[in-house]
């Protein structure tokens, strides 16, 4: 398979990169989709594109605003390329970001590249443009499974649903807000008693609170214990969503959940 490097061409519409047009009709549509076809994450990346507006932008304008992250925008390293090598993968000893992050995708066949390939079925031309913002998206993409693990947040219906919130907290994206709504809703609707709202909420105000998290350097923070690096950038315990039995989480992806080293629930 070709890295993510290789197949960067040049932009065909370098004045649009980072900035669509609000469509809401089509945000409603692919969520209905959504709601009837859980797995059909090509549906995602249509709301976010369909709602995002110049978020996008006004992100990487801020990532140029701190030190680390006008290092990491000059250095523009294609980070997919890295979470795929499972040579590289296998230096961080157990109990690290990276070790717990070589177990996630392990135990769940999961890759950044399938990821990637998932963003490219909506035919956006620009997605792998030799682009500086352009770079940025795929940087954001590129990192939502660490987010995962940084902020122990399992990958069940309700999983996802806290962490998409957790990143509106970080990139103030609207689209991210509609998901975790319209998924508090869909939860609800199977399991009215539980504190579905609440738990996708604290996962919005957990993404207000913790440092900013576009901004790091990963290389580093794959070496650093989970829990140092938990502290390091102020990512609180999700309480709530703890407080959710684990067959009410709808976890329809992987099956069930184990309380993983370090207190915090991850899905395995």
């Amino acid at each position: 398979m070709a890295s993510q490097a290789d197949i960067v061409r040049p932009a065909v519409y370098p004045e649009t990169i980072g900035q669509n047009p609000i469509h809401v009709v089509k945000a409603l549509k692919a969520f209905r989709q959504l709601a009837n076809n859980k797995e059909d994450t090509e549906q995602v990346f249509e709301i976010i594109r369909a709602l995002s507006g110049s978020s996008i932008l006004k992100n990487y304008h801020r990532l140029l605003t701190t030190s680390e992250g006008g290092r990491q925008a000059y250095l523009a390293e294609e980070f997919a390329d890295r979470l795929v090598d499972r040579d590289w993968l296998a230096q961080f000893a157990p109990g690290t970001v990276g070790g717990y992050y070589r177990d996630f995708i392990a135990l769940r066949d999961l890759s950044a590249y399938g990821l990637a390939d998932e963003s490219r079925k909506l035919g956006e031309v620009d997605v792998d443009a030799a682009h500086p913002v352009a770079w940025f998206m795929r940087r954001l993409r590129d990192i939502h499974d660490i987010w995962h693990v940084l902020t122990g947040y399992g990958t069940d219906a309700l999983g996802e649903a806290s962490v998409v919130a957790f990143t509106y907290g970080q990139l103030n994206n609207f689209s991210l807000a509609f998901l975790s709504a319209g998924a508090a809703i869909e939860l609800h609707k199977a399991h009215w008693n539980q504190p579905y709202a609440r738990a996708i909420f604290q996962g919005y105000r957990h993404g207000r609170m913790a440092a900013w998290l576009p901004a790091q350097d990963y290389l580093k923070l794959f070496e650093t214990p989970l829990e140092e690096a938990r502290a390091e950038l102020k990512l609180r315990r999700p309480t709530v969503y703890e407080s959710v039995p684990l067959e009410a989480r709808n976890g329809y992806r992987y099956g069930p959940e184990a309380v993983l080293p370090g207190g915090w629930i991850e899905a395995i």
